[in-house]
């Protein structure tokens, strides 16, 4: 018994030392604002950080009290889902982000890798999940809280780009769907929208460092970035795909191109033309706003902000 209170004594001395030593995070700064997650590139059965980074983000959660988690594609790595059953649905989501603050709004969008699978199936599972909530590939939604509005523009970007299309094999659904009208609407919808902030989030860049095909950057420069420089209600552009965090500004536009990192499995960058920061640590984003400021805050895996995009009316 001895023997057993001394091992217990030691452990919770152990936790407490550790406890004294990780850095301490400032919640201030989410206060009176309206706060979102933004987490991205995540299905990795809970390895490489992916499950303490879930952790990380409930226990702040806990804090910030985010309105939702903006899931920026690529919940399912691998070969995507074959159904609303598929295990992957378990072993990359619903056991890994299970802590009680995460259960609040997910509103999702498809990746490249959900498009390697069945795309119906991640909308269908907002039937089966009370947490997920995609109501079409593409949509918006406007939030209102805190004395400030925001308007989330979720676009679909993986048909938008030309290489995935012709790759009938691996992704076939993405040839099936229409540009043409997906960019009408999103042109439309900036066009009318009204709040004080206005987010356009898609799964790959418009600008970033990354050794992914050109032509993905220059598809999304040709079709997207063309409308989005359009409307000057548009604060920020926010994309996953690279796993690694990227803050570009480019000449002639007041748009804050952001990569969000990965929730699992980090990948190394260097500064290109436009660049503010950039990390290769893994991690996820706080959005925050008030009626005259924007902030997103880039964390890492041990709840420290990295850097800060600020956005001001």
């Amino acid at each position: 018994m001895k023997k057993l209170f001394l091992l217990l004594t030691v452990a919770l001395l152990g936790n407490w030392a550790l406890a004294q030593t990780q850095p301490k995070i400032d919640y201030s700064v989410y206060e009176d604002k309206c706060n979102f997650y933004i987490a991205n590139d995540l299905g990795r059965n809970g390895y490489y950080d992916q499950k303490p980074i879930a952790e990380l983000m409930g226990v702040m959660a806990e804090e910030v009290g985010p309105e939702c988690v903006i899931a920026a594609g690529d919940v399912h790595h691998f070969e995507g889902v074959i159904s609303v059953n598929d295990p992957l649905w378990m072993t990359n989501y619903e056991l890994i982000y299970s802590h009680p603050e995460l259960m609040i709004a997910w509103f999702p969008i498809c990746g490249n890798h959900e498009y390697r699978g069945n795309t119906q199936a991640v909308i269908d599972y907002s039937r089966v999940s009370r947490r997920w909530e995609m109501p079409a590939r593409y949509y918006t939604k406007a939030f209102n809280e805190e004395g400030t509005t925001v308007r989330i523009v979720f676009i679909d970007t993986t048909p938008l780009i030309d290489k995935y299309r012709q790759e009938f094999t691996k992704y076939p659904d993405a040839c099936q769907q229409d540009i043409d009208e997906q960019l009408r609407w999103l042109d439309s919808v900036l066009a009318s929208a009204k709040e004080d902030w206005v987010v356009v989030v898609g799964h790959h860049p418009i600008y970033a460092d990354t050794e992914k095909d050109d032509v993905e950057r220059l598809d999304m420069q040709r079709r997207v970035d063309s409308i989005l420089r359009k409307h000057s209600n548009v604060a920020m552009y926010i994309n996953g795909h690279i796993h690694n965090f990227q803050h570009i500004r480019m000449k002639g536009s007041n748009i804050d191109y952001i990569t969000n990192s990965s929730g699992s499995l980090s990948r190394k960058v260097n500064p290109v033309e436009g660049t503010v920061f950039c990390s290769s640590e893994p991690g996820f984003s706080i959005l925050s706003a008030t009626p005259t400021t924007l902030e997103l805050r880039m964390i890492d895996k041990h709840g420290q902000v990295l850097h800060t995009v600020t956005h001001k009316k």
